[in-house]
């Protein structure tokens, strides 16, 4: 259920149209929460069956429209209700973890691989991450650009800052992951000694 609060959550800064809103997501909220378009569009209209959203047809183009939505009350008090619930944490799914924890079952240079991707694959996130951090922190992120211009509640400050904390923590966590697998590589080194990749 976490979907409609991460769509809401980017709703209460402007209403958007669907084709907006998820453009917005996969920038945003995307990086905390992952869904397809396929999982967005469905849940929009069934948030605004629930009467957390309104939807309105809007021109687009000279022949056609899109439908935009826009949060209701109801929604805005569902997402503060939401905020305040405590945090159902879900079991881990790690499948990069799981294998390391049996790689006595592959070949080194296999286990190497393993490692070097997974290396790869945090400092490519790293690199996304650090780029959406200095445009918080730049205040030239676009949904945080949209959120200052309108918000007319909440401390501006507050409102980068707390992105801030969030973005930090995800490169925290890239780093965390890169000396993880750096540290098994020297595992793997130690415990076959003169065996390069490919050997």
């Amino acid at each position: 259920m976490s979907l409609r609060y991460a769509l809401l959550a980017l709703l209460t800064a402007q209403p958007m149209t669907g084709y907006d809103l998820a453009k917005a997501f996969h920038v945003s909220v995307g990086h905390v929460w992952h869904a397809p378009d396929s999982q967005i569009y469905p849940e929009l209209k069934r948030m605004v069956r629930d009467g957390l959203l309104v939807d309105e047809s809007v021109p687009w183009g000279e022949k056609s429209t899109k439908t935009r939505y826009s949060v209701t009350d109801e929604g805005v008090a569902a997402f503060r209700a939401w905020m305040r619930e405590p945090i159902d944490y879900p079991n881990e799914r790690d499948p990069a973890h799981l294998r390391a924890a049996y790689f006595e079952w592959t070949e080194p240079e296999v286990a190497r691989r393993h490692l070097q991707e997974h290396i790869a694959q945090y400092e490519l996130r790293r690199t996304q991450w650090q780029a959406q951090l200095d445009a918080i922190r730049r205040r030239t992120h676009p949904i945080v650009e949209r959120r200052l211009a309108s918000d007319t509640e909440h401390d501006h400050d507050a409102i980068v800052a707390f992105k801030v904390f969030t973005y930090e923590g995800f490169l925290d966590r890239a780093e965390g992951e890169i000396a993880w697998a750096r540290h098994g590589l020297e595992l793997l080194e130690r415990l076959n000694p003169g065996r390069e990749a490919g050997a």
